[in-house]
């Protein structure tokens, strides 16, 4: 019974890490998040650091809940999806054409990022509202699903803030 408890010195990370590319290689994890445009999360991930943002668009859109709108059913999908170059693949330009959704994506060497910009900060300024979280700042949990219970907590608490002023 003892030794289920201990864990090998090797194992110190739990599983969805990886060696992150600007981090001297330590292991880390990555969130990825989609918003709607006025910065509530509508879908939540983890993956490891180095794993590329191409392979976790599709996991993200399928977790998109339904949308309530004023009139009308639930819409099921967004209506479109602005990108940066990191997602810039034909396969995900296809996939997203035939769910339906209309995409915004940058081109890699063609467009500047700058015109996406005025999309992507509010993005950017909701993983900066998952960062100070302090147990999101720095992975201490060994389990992904920990993890990721406390990163949906934080993005509950984000979009409750959002809500409520």
């Amino acid at each position: 019974m003892r030794h289920r408890l201990r864990q090998s010195q090797g194992r110190k990370r739990g599983p969805l890490t990886g060696p992150n590319p600007t981090d001297r290689g330590k292991n880390g994890s990555k969130i990825h998040l989609i918003t709607d445009r006025n910065g509530l999360p509508l879908s939540l991930g983890i993956s490891g650091a180095n794993m590329h943002d191409s392979l976790g668009l599709k996991p993200l859109v399928r977790g998109i809940p339904p949308i309530r709108s004023r009139r009308g059913p639930r819409r099921r999908r967004p209506a479109k999806l602005h990108a940066d170059k990191g997602y810039d693949y034909d396969y995900l330009r296809r996939w997203l054409h035939k769910r339906g959704i209309r995409h915004r994506i940058a081109r890699k060497g063609i467009e500047s990022s700058q015109r996406l910009g005025r999309h992507r900060w509010v993005v950017e300024r909701t993983v900066s509202w998952l960062a100070g979280c302090r147990r999101l700042h720095r992975r201490y949990e060994r389990k992904a699903e920990h993890f990721l219970a406390f990163a949906g907590i934080a993005a509950a608490l984000i979009s409750y803030r959002r809500l409520t002023n």
